[in-house]
């Protein structure tokens, strides 16, 4: 069997967002890429909605919305009634059991393996950040050996300043 992707990982990754702290998918966005109308994946969740507690998924604020909007740069919006549904990875993958179809299921797979492969390179750059940082700790307490070395090395490389006695007699 194939592995074919629905939706490329790349159009997953622009749909997902930082509100709240927390990665989301907009309702919008989501229904568009399991081939539904908005409408009905609410409508599926309402139907369902002991299944979305407030970690899972939460309404925007009007505030939020806005600021979310002004940041996007294609403004396809439209008209709309209702401040959208965003739902973190947990919320996502409780769609798949909410919304049957084929095409939702193979796309929650894939969306699913996004936000694993975006917690994995996360983790990765917080390593590497840490490991970095141990690095430096280490030259800086060896920053203070250094400047002695580099002292003693100009001192060896200056002329020894001798003191001369002075010749003749000494008036006094």
């Amino acid at each position: 069997m194939v592995n074919e992707e629905i939706v490329t990982r790349e159009t997953i990754e622009q749909k997902i967002f930082l509100i709240r702290g927390q990665k989301v998918m907009l309702d919008k966005d989501l229904a568009e890429l399991y081939g539904i109308e908005t409408k009905v994946l609410k409508q599926a969740v309402k139907r369902n909605i002991k299944r979305f507690p407030a970690d899972f998924m939460f309404d925007l604020t009007k505030e939020e919305f806005k600021i979310l909007r002004s940041q996007i740069v294609t403004s396809s919006w439209g008209g709309i009634r209702y401040t959208p549904m965003a739902f973190a990875e947990q919320g996502v993958a409780m769609l798949s059991s909410v919304l049957k179809s084929d095409r939702a299921i193979q796309v929650n797979i894939q969306i699913m393996r996004v936000f694993t492969r975006m917690r994995q390179m996360l983790a990765t750059h917080k390593e590497l950040a840490q490991k970095l940082e141990e690095h430096e700790q280490r030259i800086e307490q060896h920053d203070g050996e250094i400047a002695t070395i580099f002292e003693a090395i100009h001192q060896l490389m200056a002329p020894p300043e001798t003191s001369r006695k002075k010749i003749g007699f000494k008036v006094g």
